[in-house]
């Protein structure tokens, strides 16, 4: 008889967590260090839209209580929200207990754990939470206990001799903008003595890392809420032009009144939006609290993730083609949720996930590139026509003709329907396989003269022994190559500064620095040994610009000969032509130095002539 089915009253014991202390520091390292602004201000957005106003105000400030009673003069950071507000007993029950919260937890939505863990875990001395709801304030103290690492609620002593966990507090302390509900989160950092004002070592616009960080966070804020946010702290209170409160809009509205033209790109399981900023000073001059040039980032619910700004903004957008003009261009891909694929972001909210898995970026800018919109590709032609340097491409083919089959490009590749039959190891044309030793009833260690056998196991004798199908190919293993300089705006001032190339493997694309020091002293050094007369410089710059692309070009073509080889895997093929190896591909001189001397000398006369033409140019 089969055994009877499990008593309804039989229990589960729950899991429980040994050290919560370890749990959360372990998480909080997974966040950004200012994520706790996203979270707190999250919060109070979500208390906000739990009122019957659904309308309301989050403003990050001062502690202007704590600096100005107490004698040390340090500033704390607080924010205020004026939402629903919290009872003390619910403030224990949803501060002091981790995946816990006053909205309803979803893996797509509200985890519980997003202020614990971002910023409890950097405000070790404590977070002063004081929350007014039907006009009665209460006051909480959730810390880090010194003594045993342990995070949860500090207890008040009371006159009585007991405890609490909880207190209520006078209306004296009450911020002006809460009447009958809101909350004020008190960031006390790691010790007493500790300024919470001061942004985070590494922070972008240190005077204003609040605005600038949320508002590069929020794509835009709900409708009827303002948040802002305290700039120039330490400015008199009466400078309103430096002191400030800065109103947060997030990066909507900064790009709809910046913009020339704008619109979106269907993708696969997402859209593209599409942004050209305005040619004007405010790309600049907006950088301190605004996001306010050229980037990528993804958009879901209102919220911006993976933001690449700056070196790593420029990068990507060269990954979705756009290799000028990109300080100009602003990307944002919206996943869309459809056939089942759930979108949510990992405990720590730094990255979206689709099933689970990384956003597929590489595919993305795949499909923008194939795409790319009209106007797009008008700003880069005409950004690209702003470059004056010569075509040496062609030159450069017809010297390696000769021995372009040293570099071994491979030129077959594995189709189903292929009428010739193909090494899939090296991709050349062959009868046969590449023999695999023994025979049938050998041993699999003896066919593949390794310890331990070949891939397949004992089912590599199957293999069919004349290849696989396949096609000739004829690639294009040259490079397309562009010179870039900041002198004419086709490169940005820090992006790949003092290096030699860039190049970008999705494209076959190869941009080189004209501005990198290499060159330039190559240049200089024929100027100076040259008689000064018109046209010599360009007459040099175009020579030694024409040998130096020959050695980077020959560097890129040598390697894609090293991608059938298992000891050259993916990673390591971009650490070859990373911008660190193509700079050191043109230190050597030498052989450049000569092919300059050669050409130098059929178009502009023998070089060693050089000195006398100088100075009978000088009488």
């Amino acid at each position: 008889m089969a055994k009877a089915l499990r008593s309804s009253s039989e229990k589960t014991y729950p899991l429980k967590v040994a050290n919560t202390g370890f749990l959360l520091d372990r998480l909080g390292e997974d966040c950004h260090p200012l994520q706790f602004l996203r979270e707190l201000t999250q919060n109070g957005i979500e208390a906000i839209l739990r009122t019957s106003e659904r309308r309301g105000d989050i403003v990050w400030d001062v502690d202007w209580n704590s600096f100005e009673l107490d004698e040390s003069g340090v500033y704390k950071l607080s924010v205020i929200d004026t939402g629903e507000g919290m009872t003390g007993e619910e403030m224990v029950k949803y501060l002091n207990h981790l995946s816990s919260s006053v909205a309803e937890q979803s893996l797509t939505g509200n985890f519980g754990v997003g202020a614990k863990i971002a910023a409890a875990t950097r405000n070790h001395h404590g977070l002063i939470y004081l929350s007014w709801k039907n006009g009665r304030g209460t006051m909480v103290h959730l810390w880090r206990d010194p003594e045993t690492g342990q995070y949860g609620l500090r207890q008040f002593s009371q006159p009585d001799g007991g405890w609490a966990h909880f207190v209520e507090v006078d209306d004296a302390v009450k911020p002006t903008i809460i009447n009958e509900h809101g909350t004020m989160v008190v960031l006390l950092g790691n010790s007493p003595d500790a300024d919470t004002m001061t942004s985070p070592v590494g922070a972008a616009s240190p005077s204003r890392w609040i605005s600038k960080y949320l508002n590069s966070r929020f794509f835009r804020f709900p409708d009827n809420i303002t948040v802002k946010a305290r700039e120039g702290w330490k400015s008199p209170r009466t400078d309103k032009d430096r002191n400030l409160l800065r109103t947060l809009t997030g990066q909507a509205d900064y790009l709809a009144k910046h913009a020339q033209e704008s619109g979106e790109l269907p993708l696969s399981s997402a859209r593209a939006r599409w942004w050209i900023l305005r040619a004007e000073d405010t790309i600049t001059q907006n950088s301190g609290f605004v996001e306010s040039a050229g980037h990528v980032a993804a958009l879901y619910r209102d919220e911006l993730y993976e933001l690449s700004a700056g070196r790593s903004g420029m990068a990507k957008l060269q990954q979705f083609g756009v290799l000028f003009g990109h300080r100009q261009v602003v990307i944002y891909i919206e996943p869309v949720a459809d056939d089942g694929k759930a979108i949510t972001t990992n405990t720590a909210r730094t990255q979206l996930l689709i099933k689970n898995e990384p956003l597929p970026w590489s595919d993305w800018a795949s499909e923008f590139r194939a795409a790319m919109p009209k106007a797009i590709q008008k700003l880069i032609e005409e950004k690209a026509a702003a470059s004056s340097e010569s075509d040496h491409s062609q030159s450069i083919r017809e010297r390696l003709k000769q021995i372009i089959d040293l570099y071994k490009i491979t030129r077959y590749r594995a189709t189903d329907d292929g009428s010739l039959k193909i090494d899939t190891e090296t991709g050349t044309r062959g009868g046969e396989a590449k023999a695999t030793g023994g025979t049938s009833t050998g041993s699999t260690s003896s066919r593949s003269g390794t310890k331990g056998g070949q891939a397949g196991g004992i089912y590599a004798v199957f293999l069919k022994s004349d290849g696989v199908s396949g096609e000739r190919v004829r690639p294009d293993m040259f490079p397309k190559v562009d010179w870039v300089s900041v002198r004419n705006g086709t490169r940005e001032p820090g992006d790949f500064e003092d290096r030699a190339a860039r190049y970008i493997p999705e494209l076959n694309h190869l941009l080189i620095n004209a501005d990198f020091r290499v060159f330039n002293d190559m240049i200089d050094k024929w100027c100076r040994e040259l008689p000064s007369t018109p046209g010599t410089k360009e007459t040099v710059t175009s020579a030694v610009h024409g040998w130096f692309q020959q050695t980077l070009v020959e560097t890129v073509i040598g390697v894609q000969a090293l991608r059938s080889s298992r000891e050259w895997p993916v990673e390591s093929l971009e650490k070859v032509l990373s911008e660190e190896a193509l700079t050191a591909a043109v230190m050597p001189r030498y052989h450049v130095y000569n092919s300059v001397k050669r050409e130098l000398g059929s178009k502009l006369g023998k070089l060693q002539n050089s000195a006398a033409l100088q100075a009978e140019a000088a009488q």
